[in-house]
């Protein structure tokens, strides 16, 4: 096997991976991933010991221990773009041996969590209450880029869903699922249902300000879409990201979001920090007591 040229895995002078700046020894098969940087010591506070604090760009990261249980935080800034970086070099530690740059024989997958914000697309689906994503269902463009075909239900699901919608032009969406294996776990006090990648909050989100929008009454269409007993929960940015290329690369992977906005019934959060507060508690108890 051929090692990976320097310009392709690109190592820090620490042996780090580039952007994330971690090495393999200082990242947990238990990985948590949020937006905001600030976010990170708001999860790791709930840690019973911090092996690592590490800080490269927008992307800091705390691995440490609840109980016997090693897990893994880490932010990764606004959007997809930003997840194709870090699912790929997440990847990358742990399944390419940096000495030689060649690919490990065994794989390994990692258990990666979503901890985030987002909007709610249906009124039953209140502010400050938890999302899991069953799928992610994308408007970015990440997953063109990579040869990964969806399965024939997902298939279904997103002819189903173009049909619906009318979406033609600049708009490709694709679909896939998360872990089923995780999202059995976050069954009592979640909602399910799938949650849609957008790659911008304003207009790809159907917000206005002071530009019209390409797809008018698109939200509307998200919030009565059905395949079988399935609906669009909320949206967000970057859950489509991590469940397309958690499938590609073979992690397991599940998106866990509270809602601080209800678009259908015009709410936000009066506490949305109190309400992430809550979400965080919440699944590293479920994530710790159930070993995922």
């Amino acid at each position: 096997m051929n090692p990976i040229p320097e310009s392709e895995l690109i190592l820090d002078k620490r042996g780090a991976i580039y952007h994330l700046g971690v090495r393999p020894e200082e990242l947990a098969n238990t990985v948590i991933v949020v937006g905001d940087p600030d976010r990170v010591p708001v999860v790791s506070k709930y840690f019973d010991k911090i092996e690592h604090q590490l800080a490269h760009r927008e992307f800091v990261t705390h691995t440490g221990f609840i109980g016997k249980k090693r897990i893994t935080v880490m932010s990764a800034g606004i959007g997809p773009d930003n997840i194709d970086i870090v699912m790929n070099e997440l990847d990358a530690l742990v399944n390419i041996d940096f000495a030689s740059r060649t690919l490990k024989t065994h794989l390994q997958s990692l258990h990666i969590f979503r901890f985030g914000t987002c909007g709610s697309l249906q009124a039953h689906i209140p502010v400050d209450s938890f999302v899991a994503g069953s799928h992610g269902l994308g408007f970015d463009n990440v997953m063109h880029y990579y040869n990964e075909p969806c399965t024939a239900e997902e298939t279904r699901m997103i002819e189903a869903f173009v049909t619906h919608t009318g979406l033609s032009g600049n708009v490709t969406p694709y679909i896939f699922t998360g872990s089923n294996e995780l999202l059995r776990h976050f069954s009592n006090g979640y909602h399910q249902g799938i949650t849609v990648g957008c790659p911008g909050f304003y207009g790809p989100q159907g917000r206005i300000l002071r530009l019209g929008l390409a797809y008018p009454g698109l939200i509307e269409k998200l919030t009565d879409f059905r395949y079988g007993n399935t609906f669009i929960s909320n949206f967000e940015m970057e859950t489509s990201a991590i469940y397309g290329l958690g499938r590609a690369l073979q992690h397991q992977c599940l998106s866990l979001n509270v809602i601080v906005a209800n678009r259908v019934m015009k709410q936000f959060s009066k506490d949305g920090a109190a309400a992430v507060e809550r979400l965080i508690k919440t699944s590293l108890e479920v994530i710790s007591n159930n070993n995922l």
